[in-house]
């Protein structure tokens, strides 16, 4: 090959969730791996998509996104997560959440600055953090609870600390910060004079532990950029439409930095979830619901076979504990689970600081079909309790 790669690039590889999804794409297995969101979509938003593309929305939008996305965006995040933003000046639309976390922390930092990170972590924020010449620091979180410690919170920050990540509820492990954890989190930031960066985007999916914007507290207004999306709520992961709502001349740049990655998320979709912004409570009820019914199912399921669930309180994930010995680590898990009974999880070392903290885990999606998650289950369930598969 003719010159060299980027330094950049050098250590970057496809994340375990892309590889193990492809591996049982391959076989025809149960994805219990990617959190695809492989449920249909609701039909107003479908239709309203389908009749922005028959009216020709097919051309650039404003670079923040279209006039009626932003003001429904700026509606829910009133009515929901007690955040005023003005649709003109204060809301972003971008190419899904990836993309605008990507713009978020080029509006923010420069090469060498430092983010703080709660681990186990979404390996999409580490990764980008990374490819965008960032440093990061970690705090520790413990199953089964995911509690972190005040004294380890507080010696990550640095002078080098631009922003702090927050992301609730959390994947991998379902965490929903509590107000307590939030307010604390808000007060380092002031302290420090640093940014909080919050991902929301399985904010409406919670169980009993309600979801808390940390943007709406009046101490972290002005320090908070809030990201969320459409494609967990409206079962669109391939769509592409997230949002960032911040201060005005921070939310300009992130426009300004979208519009030079990607240039607008794609018109006719943007109406679609304009149409998905008006669907009533009731809507969103249920799908909490139907997600606690799965969950509840998958973690019976685990514990039958040996594992040791830990419940989340949020999101669409499950990590569980196996019992040491049972698998050589997690990836001889996954693999061996895989290759026996055809279903696809993730290594919980994936997900880790230091991978030997979910060296005796595996994170499992639930956010299926409900026929394909109990044909996972009952895949799973033909593993038994067998105390080891090591040798």
């Amino acid at each position: 090959m003719a010159g060299r790669l980027a330094n950049r690039v050098e250590s970057l590889q496809q994340s375990d969730i892309r590889r193990f999804s492809a591996w049982c794409a391959r076989i025809g297995g149960v994805n219990l791996s990617q959190g695809v969101c492989d449920q249909p979509a609701p039909e107003a938003v479908k239709a309203a998509a389908k009749s922005a593309i028959d009216d020709d929305q097919a051309v650039y939008t404003h670079m923040r996104g279209i006039a009626p996305l932003r003001e429904a965006i700026a509606a829910k995040v009133e009515r929901f997560n007690g955040i005023k933003a003005d649709p003109e000046t204060e809301i972003a639309v971008g190419v899904g959440t990836a993309a605008v976390f990507s713009s978020v922390v080029l509006s923010l930092m420069d090469p060498g600055d430092e983010a703080i990170v709660f681990s186990p972590y979404y390996s999409y924020h580490v990764n980008l953090l990374k490819l965008l010449g960032n440093e990061v620091r970690f705090v520790d979180t413990r199953p089964p609870d995911w509690r972190y410690t005040s004294d380890e919170l507080a010696a990550a920050f640095s002078e080098r600390t631009r922003i702090i990540l927050v992301n609730t509820p959390a994947n991998p492990s379902g965490k929903v910060f509590h107000r307590e954890e939030l307010l604390e989190i808000v007060a380092l930031a002031k302290k420090h004079n640093v940014w909080i960066v919050t991902d929301e985007i399985y904010e409406y999916i919670t169980y009993g532990q309600p979801h808390v914007s940390i943007g709406s507290f009046p101490d972290a207004a002005d320090r908070t950029v809030t990201i969320s999306g459409a494609s967990k709520t409206y079962a669109v992961t391939g769509w592409r439409v997230g949002y960032a709502v911040a201060p005005a001349t921070l939310c300009d740049k992130i426009g300004v930095v979208s519009d030079h990655l990607t240039i607008c998320a794609p018109a006719p979709l943007q109406h679609g979830i304009v149409a998905g912004m008006k669907l009533p409570d009731s809507y969103y009820e249920e799908m909490a619901r139907d997600y606690g019914v799965k969950r509840d199912m998958l973690a019976d399921t685990l514990r039958s076979i040996g594992f040791d669930p830990y419940v989340p309180e949020g999101s669409y994930y499950m990590l569980a504990g196996f019992e040491p010995g049972r698998f050589r680590d997690a990836t001889h898990a996954t693999e061996t689970i895989l290759e026996e009974v055809g279903v696809a999880t993730v290594p919980g070392s994936a997900f880790y600081r230091d991978p030997k903290d979910g060296a005796h885990q595996l994170r499992f999606c639930y956010a299926k079909k409900m026929a394909d998650l109990e044909e996972g289950c009952a895949r799973l369930r033909k593993l038994g309790n067998q105390a080891t598969r090591a040798s």
